[in-house]
């Protein structure tokens, strides 16, 4: 089988990069560090202006989705430029909520459609920890067959990528929604969020590489470019096949996300995945989050000393490269969830 990203999806991506690229997003990374999440969130209207978060909210609420294929393209772009904010956990949600359906759904996911709510979850086997749950206006926790509404933030806890916080959120809350349901939502969502996770950090290799090839380019030493040396060339040429071949199995992950959404009854409260899209997301997963993170290696080791430093607007990258490996699925527990599947 032959797949392409339609003319469609290749100019929604287009139209994301030139959104991004006008935005200044190191600039927005640094004041969403530093707890000014004024820019990330003027930003965020605008990407939700864009369509971003109504991917994966169904039409009933004012979105246009489950779009996976679309989702990953965008995904992959904000990637590229280092979105802050719980991007990949508002998606999650986004599914989460419509496989909940009642009250609940009805409240937050036409506010996650038009960009007005920001959300931040946890799901058990994911770990305690949400991100950016500080600059959230909800925190959903499940537990078992119950869905809670965080009453708080919680306590924040040490993160490598400072604009990535990480809280774990008050205990307690009401149950807004509970029953058998939930726990299919949950695995749907945690799966959205693998997934999500998987473009972003796809995308975050894209511009590590990127950024490294030019600076190869300019960089001399005995007179010539270190690009032209030939150890650094084969560095570089590993990293580009890494992340080239992460790419299929994200799209492919996306075909079947996207199969389940199209069977009959899907979106309609009945949120389990097909059995084999657990596994191709935790394929995605783990290969894009190895390929992003050896892209940061590569670019560490090239842009040597200076890729330590604060001002360089790469280190935003380097930074984020291994919690996005990490999140929503160890490699390990990638690994295993593979074979099992």
């Amino acid at each position: 089988m032959r797949f392409l990203l339609t003319d469609e999806q290749r100019e929604f991506g287009r139209s994301l990069d030139a959104l991004l690229t006008a935005a200044d997003t190191p600039a927005v990374l640094r004041s969403w560090a530093a707890g000014d999440h004024g820019p990330g969130r003027a930003l965020w209207g605008r990407l939700a202006d864009a369509g971003v978060f109504a991917l994966a909210v169904p039409e009933a609420y004012g979105g246009v989705g489950p779009l996976p294929v679309e989702a990953a393209v965008a995904c992959v772009e904000l990637g590229r430029h280092a979105v802050p904010g719980p991007v990949a956990e508002t998606l999650a949600a986004g599914v989460l909520l419509a496989g909940a359906g009642g009250p609940v759904a009805e409240e937050w996911l036409p506010g996650i459609a038009s960009g007005a709510a920001v959300v931040s979850l946890t799901l058990e086997g994911y770990g305690r920890y949400a991100p950016d749950t500080d600059a959230a206006d909800a925190v959903f926790t499940v537990t078992g067959d119950e869905l809670r509404l965080a009453p708080g933030p919680g306590e924040p806890s040490a993160s490598a990528d400072p604009a990535r916080r990480l809280f774990r959120p008050e205990p307690g809350g009401a149950p807004v929604a509970k029953g058998p349901a939930i726990r299919a939502a949950a695995r749907a969502a945690g799966d959205t969020a693998a997934f999500a996770t998987a473009a972003l950090a796809l995308g975050c290799g894209e511009e590590l590489l990127r950024a490294t090839v030019a600076y190869v380019k300019q960089r001399t030493q005995f007179g010539v470019p270190v690009g032209s040396f030939q150890a650094v060339k084969h560095r570089l040429a590993d990293t580009l096949l890494g992340l080239e071949f992460a790419r299929p199995l994200l799209y492919g992950a996306a075909v079947e996300l996207a199969s389940e959404v199209s069977r009959p009854g899907a979106g309609t409260g009945s949120a389990a995945g097909p059995p084999g899209a657990g596994a191709a997301v935790a394929a995605a997963k783990v290969t894009a989050g190895e390929a992003g993170y050896a892209a940061a290696r590569t670019a560490l080791q090239l842009h040597g000393a200076i890729g330590y430093t604060e001002e360089l607007d790469l280190a935003w990258w380097l930074r984020r490269a291994r919690p996005l490996r990490d999140a929503w699925g160890t490699p390990s527990a990638c690994r295993a969830r593979v074979l099992a599947g």
